[in-house]
């Protein structure tokens, strides 16, 4: 290269050099968020004008990965203690424990007071998350794991928490009520595999998205934008307590699916269909579901209560367009097939426009299900029916195709 290139060149690296260090500490932080934090920390190292850009940092993802646990311990404890800027995001997992350090850690968290918290430390008994993290006001989305959380006497809530999700956690009816009801715009909620709850009582007036898998022997939704719900038990136990007595099975659903008038897709376990269903057969739910489109259930074929709830669900969703159902055998089944069999309940099901039948044995509860479901649907357009038959199929592709309006076709 021609000394004159070289200097060229030479000069082009000084300017560019000039500009980055140039750039305002916001954007500097912006640069080196898109690193890992160890990686950022290093370009102190870089001049003079880069000495503390790292902590200007918006997003702090924290990983223990291959890190000895006392170097992440002080990775982790510099960066809290260090940082001077506005975090939107605050983001940290590990699989060894931190239970020593965890209470320093989120004083020094509530401090720099970001927007965002995920925390999974998944590894060990339940971190305890100390009240000083309750007191972050500005909080957006909360994600929690593996933790044991009460409310501090004085929590004035999350006024702008619009995600919540926690997961393996253990708390109390009253703390996870107050918890919920306090977030007065929360629009997502999941809670999984939880302990100590066992009425779980949901008023989120924003709600959109709900999902729940847990132990709880019941619940209230008061969610009137809901748009989408899963609702699932984690034990079949749970689903055989609190049975309603016959003149209080209005209420029991009522109270249990709540104003959902809006939703507009709804998934429901096996599980919590025996929960629904437990201790009455309703032809005519008091919930009527004007907007829900969608509906994905898992029943035991087996059990007219779940059965009949699920015709009741039907009947009360006039705007139905698409239908999931998984069969599943349960030992505790109702055995009265009779009975299903006997059941004349007439109905409409003008919208819906697909339903797909998985995990198909070819019983005969399940092919006078389908029969129902063409009887009852004029603009069904097509009906998916995933086998998974210890019996011979051609015997009850036969019991299909006798069936009206069904014509095989190759899949």
């Amino acid at each position: 290269m021609s000394a004159c290139k070289k200097a060229r060149a030479e000069a082009t690296s000084v300017v560019s050099s000039d500009r980055l260090s140039s750039l305002p500490p916001e954007l500097k932080g912006d640069i080196l968020s898109r690193l890992n934090v160890e990686e950022a920390v290093k370009t102190s190292t870089l001049s003079s004008t880069w000495r503390d850009a790292w902590t200007n940092m918006p997003k702090i993802f924290l990983r223990d990965g291959n890190f000895a646990r006392t170097k992440f311990v002080t990775l982790v404890d510099m960066v809290l203690s260090l940082h001077n800027g506005t975090v939107e995001m605050f983001d940290i997992s590990g699989s060894k424990t931190y239970h020593d350090e965890f209470g320093r850690w989120m004083r020094m968290l509530s401090r720099i007071r970001p927007r965002s918290v995920t925390i999974r430390l998944n590894s060990g008994p339940g971190y305890r998350i100390p009240s000083c993290l309750f007191s972050i006001g500005d909080l957006r989305v909360l994600h929690l794991q593996n933790c044991v959380f009460s409310l501090p006497r004085v929590f004035q809530g999350f006024k702008r928490l619009t995600h919540l999700d926690l997961k393996n956690f253990s708390s109390t009816d009253i703390d996870i009520q107050n918890l919920v009801s306090f977030c007065p715009v929360l629009s997502y909620l999941k809670l999984a595999s939880f302990e100590g709850i066992n009425y779980l009582n949901v008023q989120a007036p924003k709600l959109k998205r709900l999902h729940v898998f847990g132990d709880f022997e019941d619940i209230n939704l008061d969610a009137p934008n809901l748009e989408a719900a899963v609702l699932s038990l984690a034990h079949e136990a749970k689903a055989q307590q609190s049975v309603p007595i016959a003149h209080d099975k209005e209420s029991h659903v009522k109270k249990s699916l709540g104003d959902l008038s809006g939703i507009k897709t709804l998934g429901i376990s096996g599980i919590f269909m025996k929960y629904l269903s437990k201790g009455c057969i309703l032809t005519k739910l008091p919930v009527v579901f004007t907007r829900l489109e969608n509906i994905y259930l898992t029943i035991c074929f087996w059990d007219q209560r779940q059965v009949l709830t699920a015709y009741s669900l039907f009947q009360n969703a006039p705007n139905l367009k698409k239908l999931a159902v998984w069969s599943y055998a349960s030992s505790t089944c109702d055995q009265d097939q009779a009975r299903i069999l006997e059941h004349t309940l007439q109905m409409k099901m003008d919208h819906l426009v697909m339903a797909c039948v998985e995990c198909f044995r070819g019983l005969d509860n399940e092919v006078d299900f389908v029969a129902k479901l063409l009887s009852w649907a004029p603009a069904l357009e097509e009906v998916k029916i995933e086998w998974k038959g210890e019996t011979d199929c051609s015997i009850v592709l036969a019991k299909l195709l006798a069936l009206p309006r069904v014509s095989p076709r190759a899949n």
